[in-house]
């Protein structure tokens, strides 16, 4: 029950940190996304993931932010729906260097502030695209991936 809850009050934060001002009154600043290396040595940062309670050590220093994600997609494969972030050509190369170095640790999602996925790097990441299931209902991950699409965009803009 309270991964359930956990996880709502996440939903509840995104949704209702729209209606913050930013730049122009009524605008958000857009979503904070950070993607964690996971600790080699255990000490760091530490993370648990709402819905499956998996505790990670995890650098504190950010290896993506959302300043490096160009797209944001719900993507449906063979295990179910997840997230599909695409990668700056830049920041796609930063992960593909990160994927060969560190392979076997995890990277874990933080997104304004809450950890709510992680995903075991298995082999080089060569496209720029990162495949994560979160721990959040089904019915959020529209929700998210619009706030990272606005984000995007904004960022984008600015530069």
């Amino acid at each position: 029950m309270r991964p359930v809850i956990a996880a709502l009050s996440f939903v509840a934060v995104i949704l209702l940190g729209a209606c913050a001002s930013a730049d122009k009154p009524g605008e958000r600043a857009g979503i904070t996304a950070r993607f964690h290396l996971e600790s080699a040595d255990g000490e760091g940062l530490p993370a648990v993931l709402p819905r499956s309670g998996v505790v990670l050590r995890l650098n504190p220093k950010p290896v993506l932010t959302e300043a490096d994600i160009a797209g944001a997609d719900v993507a449906e494969v063979e295990l179910g729906r997840c997230l599909l972030l695409t990668l700056t050509p830049a920041a796609g190369r930063d992960l593909y260097r990160l994927s060969v170095a560190h392979q076997g640790r995890r990277m874990a999602l933080q997104l304004d502030g809450a950890f709510v996925g992680a995903r075991r790097i298995d082999g080089p990441i060569s496209d720029a695209r990162v495949f994560i299931f979160l721990e959040l209902p089904d019915e959020a991950l529209p929700g998210v991936v619009a706030e990272l699409r606005k984000t995007a965009s904004a960022i984008r803009k600015k530069t």
